[in-house]
């Protein structure tokens, strides 16, 4: 087990200003442009693929640092860059990780890489689990896998909903009810090859916040995909189904869950990334905005908020690195990805308002990041389980019991 440690490492280090770098010159010039714009930021993920920093190396070396931390830190800068632009660089990843979660070593191999292309040759991953009707209750998922016996294909119908980088992703996971009477326990994953028949995208959502990430509903409509493309093979799933249904539960996680637990802090930190960007901005205009013949920041009314809001800061950032580094060693058993989501995220939302109230009506303005910040703030209570469900994941780690 590694032993944690409060203080980054060199190789942190350098990932982190190597990030900042990229936040400062390549994203922040362009941020409010792209939010206006509502598109996907074709040029931004290219540039990042130029440079290393969307690619599946860099993905795969920072899943596997010892200490966890590597992907918080890389979140944290990237977001403080732009949450949009940030998400659109991030979102392969998550398909990424519903691939290495419960793929086999083969699968991930052949198709993890192409989630991200080459430099040359960028592509997209895009992992679809939520539905019109099944958000934070991913049991309840419509969208079937029958198998068909005759030709070894499985055959997906339904809709997927709020799917970043949906409809426009070169591969897509799909978590799907395989045995719909046994719910989360049911389900599977399969990928969804380039250019597979039967998949379109549905409506493109225009988003309160996060606007610069592409985000629509998936439809699979009589999609075949071979039966390689069932992740983990056949073999376990029947082997979990027979579980199941004879002692009533599998002792696994549901797929999408565990790919949701495996993100969480790594997500949290995305948060901490926005509401740092927020916390700077106003503090730098407190020091030079003068009322009353002084800096406001020297007024207790603002130099208060200002210190609540790097304590918060703080606080978020220390359950983030507490969950990235027991995640990796092992050590999660109190619902703590949950606990540095919920705090994560309601801090961005607390903080970026702070913020807009340190700039009064020009922080109310579009000419300035702060209402930004403050929009792309608010998805983080609700995407990858809302403040209720990290609530309810937390007391039931904690008590044992079937909290509802």
């Amino acid at each position: 087990m590694t032993e944690f440690s409060l203080r980054p490492n060199d190789d942190h280090l350098q990932i982190q200003s190597w990030i900042h770098e990229f936040a400062v010159d390549v994203m922040r010039p362009v941020a409010h442009e792209w939010d206006e714009r509502e598109e996907f930021p074709w040029p931004v993920v290219q540039e990042a693929a130029r440079n290393g920093l969307y690619s599946f190396d860099f993905a795969a070396n920072a899943s596997m640092d010892p200490t966890g931390l590597t992907y918080p830190i890389a979140a944290e800068e990237l977001f403080w860059g732009d949450a949009g632009m940030g998400l659109s660089i991030f979102g392969s990843g998550l398909a990424a990780t519903g691939i290495a979660g419960t793929g086999t070593p083969e699968q991930v191999a052949e198709w993890a890489p192409q989630c991200f292309g080459t430099a040359d040759d960028v592509k997209l991953g895009a992992f679809c689990v939520s539905e019109p009707d099944a958000g934070s209750d991913v049991s309840s998922l419509r969208t079937r896998a029958v198998y068909d016996q005759a030709t070894g294909e499985w055959v997906l119908n339904g809709t997927k909903a709020w799917i970043t980088n949906g409809g426009i992703a070169d591969i897509h996971v799909v978590v799907a009810a395989v045995d719909p009477e046994l719910r989360g326990r049911g389900q599977a994953s399969f990928v969804v090859p380039p250019g597979t028949k039967g998949l379109s995208m549905g409506q493109k959502y225009k988003k309160h916040g996060i606007r610069a990430s592409h985000t629509a509903e998936v439809v699979l409509d009589e999609v075949r995909v071979p039966g390689h493309c069932l992740l983990g093979g056949k073999e376990k799933l029947d082997a979990k189904l027979a579980r199941a249904r004879e002692a009533g539960h599998s002792g696994q996680k549901q797929p999408a869950m565990s790919t949701f637990e495996m993100t969480r802090p790594t997500v949290a930190a995305q948060a901490v990334g926005i509401a740092r960007a927020a916390f700077e901005y106003s503090l730098e205009y407190a020091k030079e905005r003068t009322t009353f013949g002084k800096s406001i920041a020297m007024h207790q009314a603002i130099g208060f908020k200002l210190a609540d809001m790097a304590m918060e800061i703080d606080a978020a950032r220390l359950l983030v690195w507490r969950a990235a580094w027991l995640s990796r060693n092992g050590g999660l058993s109190r619902g703590e990805g949950s606990m540095s989501k919920l705090k994560a995220g309601e801090v961005a939302v607390w903080v970026t308002e702070q913020a807009i109230q340190i700039l009064g009506g020009y922080g109310y303005t579009r000419e300035y990041p702060v209402e930004r910040w403050h929009r792309d703030a608010k998805i983080y209570t609700i995407f990858e389980g809302t403040s209720e469900i990290q609530r309810l994941v937390i007391a039931r780690a904690l008590t044992g019991l079937r909290v509802e």
